[in-house]
């Protein structure tokens, strides 16, 4: 092992170990978005909400995320945009759109884990259908989905590696830059791996954080 190797690189490593963060941050944050509505969406009574959700979450799942990134950045956006919009934004946006379909099962899993008295107790008080939802019925739903939640955030920090394959400049990507410059293996992927790690760890102890603070707003 030629730790001056990792040394000399330890900027590039951790650049894109932020890189990596970034991208999955923002990805989390507009696939909840996307993924609760098509949660309520595949739950809807009407038609033209639950199967359009309804074939987009059995495509997502049921493809591999590495293809979806390919289609995404080589054909989808310059189909849309006439050019590309760079290697971070096809990136961004596969992810997202990925982590939407898994979340939206998330969610819909934990709302129909509420007892149904739940809403109609929520409807006799006076509340609409979406208020019901929002403030009685979606609450509940987050204490239990928060576990499959973080799983699903610890899954899509790992899965950012695949983003190499389009040259977005994340950490995996920084392993192959050290990798090509050295011919090298070790001192290229073992710091790569080392730093997956401790994110996915800081990242656990905070979801587990959170479970706990749920946990005593609840008994409180």
């Amino acid at each position: 092992m030629n730790w001056e190797i990792i040394f000399e690189y330890r900027n590039i490593f951790l650049q894109g170990a932020l890189t990596t963060l970034k991208i999955t941050a923002i990805a989390i944050l507009i696939g909840s978005i996307l993924g609760l509505f098509l949660g309520l969406a595949r739950m809807s009574k009407s038609r033209w909400l639950r199967v359009p959700a309804y074939i987009y979450v059995d495509f997502i799942r049921g493809t591999p995320l590495l293809v979806q990134i390919m289609i995404i950045h080589a054909a989808l956006i310059p189909s849309i945009f006439g050019h590309s919009l760079g290697a971070m934004i096809s990136g961004v946006v596969a992810l997202s759109l990925n982590s939407a379909a898994y979340i939206a099962e998330i969610f819909r899993g934990g709302i129909q884990s509420i007892d149904r008295g739940q809403m109609e107790a929520a409807r006799s008080l006076g509340l609409n259908h979406s208020q019901a939802m929002k403030f009685v019925i979606l609450p509940q739903a987050f204490r239990r989905i928060l576990p499959p939640l973080g799983n699903e955030f610890i899954a899509l920090l790992k899965d950012s590696s695949l983003l190499m394959s389009i040259s977005v400049a994340e950490l995996m990507m920084a392993g192959k830059v050290v990798s090509g410059s050295y011919m090298v293996t070790w001192e290229a992927y073992l710091p790569v791996a080392a730093l997956y790690l401790i994110m996915t760890l800081v990242l656990s102890q905070v979801v587990q954080y959170m479970e706990r603070r749920l946990v005593t707003e609840k008994l409180s």
